[in-house]
C-alpha cells in the first residue's frame, strides 16, 4: 500500500456539483484538500449547438453567490445560462375552471418581488466542466481519480484506501457521494426514507412559441387506479423550465407505472403527451414541441440521514438529505450545506482540529432549520395534492388562489426560495 505524501485537512468523497464545490471552497480558504472521485468519461466534451444535457438545475441567488465567490459563475457560458423572471403554478382543478387565466393559481414575478430574477437554469454538465477547470488550477487541492474502497477512523483522523492501494489521510472526511452514499454506509449512519412510488421523467424540448423566461408547473392530480388492489396513486406534477433560446426542460413527477409508459414513448409521442398535459383548458403555452433529448427517469424519495456528522466525518448534499423536486431546491439545499461547512471551518478556533465533533456539530445545528422547513414544504405540498376526493381538491386549490392574492406572502416565499 502507498500513503499520500502528506496528510490532508479535508478529504471530499464524491465528484458531483456539491462535492466539487465543497472541495474548491475549502481549498480556496487555504486548507489542504483531497478530492476523491473518478472523472466521468466524456465529461470534458460540451454538447453541440442546440443540444442540451437531460439534467438541469434551477440555481437560487444564494447558490449563484457561492459560485460567483469561487469565480465559477463568471466562467459559465452566458449563452447556456437562462434567467427565470416569472413562475406560474396551476392547481389540479385549473383545467376544469373557466376562470383559469394566463397567470395560473399562483404567479411569482421577479419584477413584483423587486429582484432581477427568481432563479437561473443551467445544465449540470456545464457547471461541472467549469468546476473541473477551476479545480485543476487549485494548488491546495489534489484530485485522486479513483474510488475509495475502505475507511478507517482513529482519534486523530481518518484514512481512506483507494482502488490502487493508495491511502489518503485526513482530519475530516466530507461525504458528498449522493443519496446512496458509500461513506455514510461505512459510518453506519441510518437513514429515514419514504419512497414516493414515482419517477422523475426528464427531457428537453424545442418550442414553437417563446417561453418568455417563465417557469411553469402544473399539479395534475392523481392518475386512475389500474387495479382494485393497487395502492392510491400520488399526485403528479409537470414542470417546464426555460432554457436559452426557444428550448424547455421538462421534469414530470409521475406515478411509476405512468412514468414507465412515458419513457417508452417515441420522441414525437412524448412531445404530444406533454403538449396535451400542459395545455387543456388553460390554453396553449408553447406551441408545437419537438423532443431534442431522450427521456430519462430517476426514482423520487424523501430521505434524511439521522446524523449529518460524526467524529472526523460530515455529510453534505444528497448524502445527508434528498427532497422532492417539485420546488427545484435539492441542489440549492446541498450548496447551502457547503457554504455553511465552509463558514464553520473558516471560523474554527486554532486549537480545534477539522474533525472535532464539537466543531462539526455547529454545522449540523446550523443546517437543521433550513432542512426541516424545506422538507416540510415540499413533502407537505406533495401529500396535499395526493389526497383523493373533490373536497380535498377544492380546499387545496382554494388555498392556492388565496396565497396567489397575497402579494406580501408571495414576496416572502420568493425570498425563501432565493435562499
Amino acid at each position: 500500500m502507498r500513503t499520500s505524501p502528506s496528510g490532508f485537512q479535508i478529504a471530499v468523497v464524491g465528484g458531483g456539483i456539491v462535492g466539487k464545490t465543497c472541495a474548491l471552497l475549502l481549498a480556496q480558504q487555504g486548507m489542504q484538500v483531497a478530492l476523491i472521485a473518478p472523472r466521468p468519461a466524456g465529461a470534458a466534451q460540451p454538447p453541440g449547438e442546440g443540444q442540451w444535457d437531460s439534467r438541469v438545475y434551477a440555481f437560487s441567488s444564494s447558490s449563484q453567490a457561492l459560485l460567483e465567490r469561487l469565480r465559477v459563475w463568471e466562467a459559465l457560458d452566458p449563452s447556456r445560462v437562462q434567467p427565470v423572471r416569472d413562475m406560474r403554478v396551476f392547481g389540479d382543478d385549473s383545467a376544469n375552471r373557466p376562470d383559469a387565466g394566463h397567470d395560473g393559481d399562483l404567479h411569482f414575478s421577479a419584477y413584483a418581488a423587486a429582484v432581477p430574477q427568481l432563479a437561473w437554469i443551467v445544465e449540470s454538465g456545464h457547471v461541472e466542466r467549469v468546476l473541473d477547470t477551476a479545480l485543476r488550477f487549485q494548488h491546495q487541492l489534489q484530485w485522486f481519480d479513483q474510488t475509495a474502497t475502505a475507511f478507517v477512523r482513529d482519534e486523530t483522523g481518518a484514512t481512506l484506501t483507494l482502488e490502487d492501494g493508495t491511502r489518503v489521510r485526513a482530519a475530516c472526511v466530507v461525504g458528498a457521494d449522493g443519496a446512496r452514499s458509500w461513506l455514510r454506509t461505512q459510518c453506519h449512519i441510518p437513514v429515514i426514507t419514504r419512497r414516493y412510488r414515482q419517477l422523475g421523467v426528464v427531457a428537453n424540448f424545442q418550442c414553437e412559441l417563446p417561453h418568455d423566461e417563465t417557469a411553469w408547473q402544473w399539479f395534475l392530480g392523481t392518475p386512475p387506479k389500474l387495479m382494485a388492489d393497487e395502492e392510491p396513486a400520488n399526485g403528479e406534477i409537470l414542470a417546464m423550465l426555460p432554457l436559452p433560446g426557444q428550448y424547455l426542460s421538462m421534469v414530470w413527477s409521475a406515478d411509476e407505472a405512468h412514468a414507465r409508459d412515458l419513457l417508452a414513448l417515441s420522441p414525437e409521442a412524448l412531445a404530444a403527451t406533454v403538449m396535451e398535459a400542459a395545455s387543456g383548458a388553460v390554453g396553449r403555452r408553447f406551441g408545437a414541441l419537438r423532443c431534442v433529448t431522450p427521456a430519462q427517469g430517476f426514482p423520487l424519495v424523501l430521505q434524511r440521514a439521522e446524523q449529518f456528522v460524526q467524529p472526523h466525518v460530515a455529510l453534505v448534499g444528497d448524502a445527508a438529505h434528498v427532497v422532492h423536486p417539485l420546488a427545484g431546491q435539492g441542489m440549492n439545499l446541498g450548496l447551502r450545506d457547503v457554504a455553511e461547512l465552509g463558514r464553520v471551518m473558516a471560523d474554527k478556533e486554532s486549537f480545534r482540529g477539522e474533525g472535532d465533533l464539537r466543531l462539526l456539530r455547529r454545522y449540523e445545528r446550523a443546517r437543521a432549520t433550513d432542512l426541516l422547513s424545506l422538507t416540510a414544504a415540499t413533502d407537505g405540498l406533495h401529500r396535499l395534492f395526493s389526497l383523493p376526493g373533490g373536497v380535498a381538491r377544492s380546499v387545496r386549490n382554494t388555498g392556492m388562489r388565496v396565497v396567489g392574492g397575497q402579494s406580501l406572502l408571495k414576496r416572502f416565499l420568493v425570498g425563501r426560495a432565493l435562499g
